[in-house]
């Protein structure tokens, strides 16, 4: 009887775990995230973006284009200026982990942080170091597992407007503020993206 007592008790416990949501494993966090945006396979890696970037407070500023081949996190070149090497660009990391391919990295500590409200909805927090430094904060909506928001550096960045290119969904709209004050500081849209299979021949890395 006691042995049976027993039995029924770890299985009250472990169904009291479930009700409660116990937290889930980081692993298979990121395997949901990274199926939602298409598969590990179809992580964009090396591509081309042309964007509509408007790097002020007003959401009406119209900005500018701009035309950037990517190969995250080592490379950024605009034109054939390469804006790692040149400006030492740190945004090259954010669009790594816009991509997801940071988290896929061999290298890379994934671990699971406290859930947040954004914009009224629930988002499970991923928190990646060991790749980027300082660590960042990746955000995904619990109910589809889309990227919702990153924190890094002084920077919140806020994601929107989904589209999909060769397999690959991706979050076209982003809007910046910052930590500090909460206030907007860029937006961006991605006009246009093509995945590259190589380098332009006068592009170099």
């Amino acid at each position: 009887m006691r042995i049976q007592g027993a039995f029924w008790l770890a299985v009250f416990v472990s169904s009291s775990l479930v009700a409660l949501g116990a937290d889930p494993d980081p692993k298979e966090v990121v395997k949901q995230v990274v199926s939602a945006a298409g598969g590990e396979e179809k992580l964009l890696k090396l591509f081309r973006i042309k964007e509509q970037l408007n790097v002020s407070p007003d959401p009406k500023a119209k900005g500018f284009e701009r035309t950037s081949i990517l190969e995250p996190p080592t490379y950024w070149w605009v034109g054939t200026r390469d804006r790692v090497k040149e400006d030492q660009e740190p945004a090259t990391f954010l669009v790594w982990g816009w991509t997801l391919a940071a988290l896929t990295d061999a290298k890379s500590k994934v671990e699971l942080i406290p859930e947040i409200t954004d914009a009224d909805k629930p988002a499970i927090g991923l928190r990646v170091s060991g790749t980027i430094t300082p660590p960042m904060h990746l955000y995904f909506d619990k109910a589809d597992h889309r990227l919702v928001r990153i924190d890094w550096r002084s920077d919140i960045h806020r994601f929107s407007e989904w589209k999909e290119h060769d397999g690959a969904k991706y979050p076209a709209k982003v809007i910046g503020t910052k930590k500090a004050t909460g206030k907007p500081w860029y937006y961006t849209e991605i006009l246009e993206l093509e995945r590259l299979k190589e380098l332009p021949a006068r592009v170099k890395r």
